[in-house]
């Protein structure tokens, strides 16, 4: 049987949901794992829903198309609405507790509450509280090592030099919340 996982990142577009799982996803590939990210957009540009599935696999992936992940990372409410009865029993759901004031309501999962953009703002920007949440993901499962996932995010996004060290120090708080749990 594959090693497979399976994560939704959502939220409002903005918040970097697409952007967290484009990342993981490049970092799993740079570790020579198969990989799918499916993106699904609102039909607004800025403000309205948006979320994506990331498949990370040992083996080739089946079907990309996951109606039960193992896990999500919800940015806001409607996400959390939305998501929160699809997952897996025994699956992880990581809440962006600086929004979203309740939480998942099930006991068959694990449940992690990162303050998000509380943390975000600490550490200089508001951007990055989507890798608050990544790393916090990462942190929890091991899906990948924090060694390449610092190395994609020089290699994709080292143009923005204002915010790379912002990010790196956002990753390094999410990932000590995601050392909380092992997922």
């Amino acid at each position: 049987m594959a090693n497979q996982r399976e994560v939704v990142f959502a939220g409002f577009g903005g918040q970097g949901v697409m952007t967290a799982g484009q990342l993981l996803s490049y970092t799993a590939m740079a570790e020579g794992k198969q990989v799918c990210w499916i993106p699904s957009y609102g039909p607004e540009m800025r403000g309205g829903t948006a979320n994506c599935t990331v498949v990370v696999s040992d083996e080739r992936i089946g079907s990309p198309i996951i109606n039960n992940p193992q896990s999500a990372c919800v940015f806001n409410r409607p996400s959390l609405d939305k998501f929160g009865g699809l997952l897996k029993p025994g699956g992880l759901i990581i809440i962006n507790s600086s929004l979203i004031d309740v939480k998942s309501g099930r006991d068959d999962i694990q449940e992690l509450l990162v303050p998000a953009n509380d943390i975000a703002m600490k550490t200089g920007s508001p951007k990055v509280t989507n890798m608050v949440m990544l790393a916090a993901y990462v942190g929890a499962t091991g899906i990948v090592s924090f060694k390449t996932l610092l190395s994609m995010l020089a290699e994709k996004m080292g143009h923005k030099k204002d915010l790379m060290e912002i990010n790196k120090k956002a990753i390094e708080a999410g990932r000590k919340l995601g050392a909380t749990v092992k997922a």
